[in-house]
């Protein structure tokens, strides 16, 4: 199944994310266009909602926290971000959960 929002790049995959801060509870919302919706219940204040996705996302994956960035749209709700691992694995672990 190709997922547009998932890609191979660099050792690993990109994510392109659609996220809504301020959730009642973070999770995996299903798809918004071309990206994964991600709710996540940080304020975007001082970068707590960014520090929450990756983390969030870093846990969905089983990888640590560190090593998922943020590669475009840091101020933006439309993100991209990077992690180190097989795109296959992580289309798997992230669809099983929404």
């Amino acid at each position: 199944m190709v997922t547009p929002w998932l890609r191979a790049r660099d050792g690993g995959v990109e994510i392109t994310v659609h996220i809504q801060p301020g959730a009642a509870r973070s999770e995996l919302a299903g798809e918004h266009g071309e990206a994964l919706k991600v709710r996540i219940s940080a304020r975007p204040v001082e970068g707590a909602a960014n520090a929450a996705l990756t983390e969030f996302i870093a846990e969905y994956l089983g990888v640590a926290r560190r090593e998922v960035r943020i590669v475009r749209g840091e101020k933006s709700r439309h993100k991209v971000l990077w992690a180190p691992i097989a795109p296959e694995l992580a289309r798997r672990r992230i669809e099983g959960n929404y």
